[in-house]
């Protein structure tokens, strides 16, 4: 597929002409902020993943690195492109894998509200346990976009791990949902990033009352918001790409992968 039922395009090598949207962002002199999450064990994988980023991510435009960490001693000191720019910020580390993850909506909405708004037009945010092996340009830059989880975009709707309790907060019927996104990789403006980050925080938050935990943690609320909140643009498996899944045939140009991990070792 290339366009979604709502008409929003989904994202594959050949679907767009990237030097015209490069002179369409240049022209509008647009600034894009990149987040990731540095905690606990998970330092192992910060170089990798902003080595690759400066080689693949948004070449020669305006990126502002925004680097959550509970050990600023553990973040490398990169050499950057002209225009681009790396802040460090320090969070607690949590002892459990799955607070770090959730807390990380929080994190963010308040990032976006106290001043990345002023800072930059759109932001991604990306798991630091990816690596980026192809160009990834403006052409994922819409409103709000999400991205086709690579274990499931060949598959039926019936094998979607969504929640599917009906008193979480991340619930979807079984009859409905569009696509499974995956929850390490999302974006859009500032605007509407903000919208879907201060959604996800709420319901992790409505849950806990109940004292419940929605079966796939930021991701289960991420598929809960686009399933009413449609993204404007949907990128493919090219930008999650996991070797241990889905089917390479189809999926041609594998521009950002999951850095193979045993999660027994970094998730203690």
């Amino acid at each position: 597929m290339t366009l979604s039922p709502w008409l929003a395009p989904i994202v594959w090598d050949g679907t767009y002409n990237l030097d015209i949207l490069n002179e369409q962002f240049h022209q509008r002199g647009v600034r894009i902020g990149l987040t990731t999450f540095v905690i606990r064990k998970y330092k192992i994988f910060i170089q990798n993943f902003l080595q690759s980023a400066e080689k693949f991510f948004m070449t020669g435009h305006k990126v502002s690195y925004y680097v959550f960490t509970d050990d600023i001693n553990a973040i490398p000191n990169i050499n950057l492109r002209e225009g681009r720019s790396l802040e460090v910020l320090k969070v607690t580390g949590y002892k459990r894998w799955q607070d770090i993850t959730m807390r990380r909506m929080q994190l963010i909405r308040d990032l976006i509200s106290e001043r990345v708004i002023n800072e930059v037009d759109y932001i991604v945010c990306v798991d630091v346990d990816f690596e980026f092996r192809d160009s990834v340009g403006v052409e994922i830059l819409s409103d709000i976009f999400g991205v086709l989880h690579s274990d499931y975009f060949e598959k039926k709707r019936q094998a979607f791990t969504y929640e599917r309790r009906d008193i979480s907060a991340g619930y979807i019927p079984n009859d409905e949902g569009d696509f499974y996104y995956i929850g390490g990789f999302f974006g859009g403006t500032v605007k509407e990033v903000y919208k879907l980050t201060n959604h996800c925080h709420n319901a992790m938050m409505q849950d806990k009352a109940i004292n419940i935990e929605a079966l796939w943690h930021d991701e289960s609320y991420v598929n809960r918001y686009f399933l009413y909140h449609k993204p404007t643009k949907i990128l493919s498996p090219e930008y999650t790409w996991n070797y241990f899944s889905g089917n390479p045939a189809v999926v041609k140009r594998k521009r950002v992968v999951h850095v193979p991990k045993q999660y027994s070792e970094v998730r203690d």
